[in-house]
């Protein structure tokens, strides 16, 4: 069997090319970007995250301006979420931060609603008004038994 040098490097060209392809298709869907470092963090604490999840979005006027980065537990048994904006986006400091979800059983994600201050959050800065997620399972809970013991 005669094999052409010439066939055997596009064969390989080819093959090269759909592995360059798969790999930017996955980072795509995961959300890979190379310029994290140029981003505006801003912290915020809730009682109850109700799921929210590492990368879900962060929004105002239900337009995307950023992305939960991570969920960790403070010393105050509160959850700090380290939300990743924009760059250039500028927050009054009495913006407040509500965990919403996207239709009766969807997603839990990240809605900022701007204040009116002429002061703006800065890089790192906490969003103090905060609205914690609502649990299905509390409110139906409540619906049957009440408020009892509460």
């Amino acid at each position: 069997m005669n094999r052409s040098p010439t066939r055997d490097f596009m064969v390989g060209l080819v093959v090269l090319a759909g592995l360059a392809a798969a790999a930017c298709s996955s980072m795509s869907i995961g959300g890979f970007s190379f310029q994290r470092n140029q981003d505006f963090i801003l912290y915020a604490a809730f009682d109850e995250t109700g799921g929210l999840k590492v990368r879900a979005p962060v929004v105002i006027a239900g337009v995307k301006v950023g992305e939960v980065e991570s969920i960790r537990l403070d010393n105050e048994y509160r959850a700090r979420v380290q939300m990743a904006l924009r760059n250039g986006l500028k927050l009054p400091i009495d913006t407040s931060a509500s965990i919403v979800t996207a239709g009766l059983l969807g997603d839990r994600y990240v809605s900022l609603q701007p204040g009116r201050n002429d002061k703006d959050l800065k890089q790192g800065d906490e969003i103090q008004s905060t609205e914690s997620a609502v649990l299905l399972e509390q409110l139906i809970g409540n619906l049957i038994y009440g408020n009892r013991g509460q």
